[in-house]
């Protein structure tokens, strides 16, 4: 069974439910580190029916690696994927100097080109600010962007970051200004995490704004694969990260656990099924480094909880709570 697939918010973006989150590409030390590694992960999830993959230009090491190894994995196929990739960040120099500036029109420029090469794709179908810049105007930032829809550089415009007044703030800066609004709007959000219940989803909402959220699996915890007072596996993703341990909601976690073990289920199932159902959610993207990862997280989508399941999720892990 391929995953679900999906308009983005209110726009003509078809989108899978499951995305593959590539920040893992080109990170040293993991199996996606090499070409290889990410084509066979980029294989996986195009076999499963995933077809968003969100990437940016921050990501890998050096800066940029990220982008450079999802756009050779994906050559030959580039219409068979949705490539989300975004600006904003700190690149150390890699687009030229910023000047702190990177909403600007000058550094927008230099970055989607930048962008394109390293993806060796002619166009980038979802193009994201990382995170607000206080000293750009909105007007400057979506005007440009505009530009970049027109020319045909890229197709729709979305952000990450944004707090609840913000994603309003920019909705209503796109409309007065008669330009490109945001589809997308990419924030924390997961079971252990639901503050973005309170501000940004009725934003998302009211505006039709599709939902990404990261950190679906809170870091890990709602793998599985960690227990209380037990040491992280060697090599996983918390291995020498106690304090996180240490401050992790195991009650929570154990509840969820339960919940999971009782309905043949496990708890990434849970996690990743029960945000594909909340409402605004577009796509959920989960980061991988095997196949296997990748199979696990489209398989997940499957699931479809009935009203009392969601009830007794709430239960667990109460609305709009962190």
């Amino acid at each position: 069974m391929l995953v679900e697939l999906r308009r983005l918010g209110a726009s003509g973006l078809v989108v899978s439910a499951v995305g593959l989150g590539c920040n893992n590409l080109g990170r040293p030390g993991t199996a996606t580190e090499s070409l290889a590694g990410t084509r066979a992960v980029v294989d996986a999830a195009l076999e499963s029916g995933v077809t968003f993959f969100d990437v940016a230009d921050v990501y890998g090491a050096p800066r940029g690696r990220s982008e450079e190894l999802l756009g050779q994995a994906l050559s030959g196929r580039r219409e068979y994927a949705v490539i989300a990739t975004k600006f904003g960040m700190d690149m150390q120099g890699a687009n030229g100097p910023d000047f702190g500036a990177r909403a600007s029109r000058r550094y927008i420029r230099r970055a989607v080109e930048s962008s394109l090469r390293r993806l060796g794709t002619d166009w980038i179908d979802l193009y994201q600010l990382h995170r607000p810049d206080p000293h750009t105007p909105l007007q400057e930032t979506f005007a440009v962007l505009d530009d970049l829809v027109t020319e045909g550089k890229i197709r729709y415009v979305g952000h990450c970051n944004l707090a609840g007044w913000q994603i309003a703030d920019a909705a209503w800066s796109a409309e007065t200004s008669e330009v490109t609004a945001p589809i997308s709007a990419q924030n924390h959000y997961s079971l252990l995490e639901r503050e973005a219940e309170r501000e940004v989803i009725p934003a998302c909402l009211r505006f039709g704004l599709g939902l990404v959220p990261y950190f679906p699996l809170a870091n890990g915890l709602l793998t599985g694969k960690y227990h209380r007072d037990a040491a992280p596996p060697p090599g996983s993703r918390l291995a020498g990260r106690e304090r996180l341990l240490a401050d992790a909601p195991w009650d929570r976690i154990e509840q969820l656990r339960m919940f999971a073990a009782e309905r043949g289920l496990t708890m990434l199932d849970v996690a990743i099924a029960w945000l594909a159902r909340q409402p605004a959610v577009g796509t959920v993207i989960a980061g991988a480094t095997t196949p296997e990862q990748v199979r696990a997280n489209a398989a997940a989508s499957h699931w479809s909880p009935t009203e009392d399941d969601l009830a007794d999720i709430d239960e667990i892990c109460p609305p709009g709570r962190r």
